[in-house]
């Protein structure tokens, strides 16, 4: 899939989120995130005949949290969301960890191959930011107003997540088996 579409279709919803918060209201905004994300997940899967297991474990949770918003028209839900989804990927990855298995090589086994310790590692980085991001989430939405939230959710989480990516460069090309390493 073309990259700029996959950003589309895993940052378009959340873009949709925060300029109908802008324009609406928390309440409006979550029932057109979680139209946008069923549609991003469609979308997906008719290109791709696939789901990719972030997105659709989150969008899981985004029409959980979301209906609960809605139907007890509390925006704490909603605002929990991300702290339960990045504590669960968290929870998932340092428990893979626990029993001997790094569980980011199925996830990205076809994009780059590593040594053990070099996946090991990584998914121990990734468990790490998980929870930095769950609880960056909690300050956040437990001391600001609900703008300075979504504020935050769009437009820091992306470029701090993106940072922390592209930081995992190094220890990717350090571990990279010899015959996924580009000529020198």
């Amino acid at each position: 899939m073309n990259p700029l579409l996959r950003l589309a279709l895993e940052a378009g919803p959340l873009g949709i989120f925060f300029y109908c918060n802008a324009k609406f209201g928390i309440f409006t905004a979550t029932g057109v995130f979680m139209a946008a994300t069923v549609v991003a997940l469609a979308a997906n899967w008719l290109l791709e005949r696939r789901l990719p297991v972030m997105p659709l474990v989150s969008g899981f949770f985004v029409m959980v949290f979301g209906g609960l918003t809605l139907l007890l028209q509390d925006e704490l839900f909603i605002k929990m969301k991300p702290t339960i989804v990045n504590t669960l990927f968290a929870v998932i990855l340092f428990g893979g960890l626990a029993f001997g298995r790094s569980l980011l090589k199925p996830l990205f086994g076809a994009a780059f191959q590593l040594t053990d310790a070099g996946w090991r590692v990584l998914t121990f980085r990734w468990a790490g930011f998980f929870v930095f991001l769950a609880v960056v989430n909690e300050v956040v939405w437990r001391n600001f107003d609900t703008d300075t939230w979504v504020d935050f959710k769009v437009f820091a989480i992306m470029p701090i997540t993106i940072v922390f990516t592209l930081s995992q460069m190094p220890l990717i090309l350090r571990h990279q088996l010899p015959e996924d390493r580009p000529a020198a």
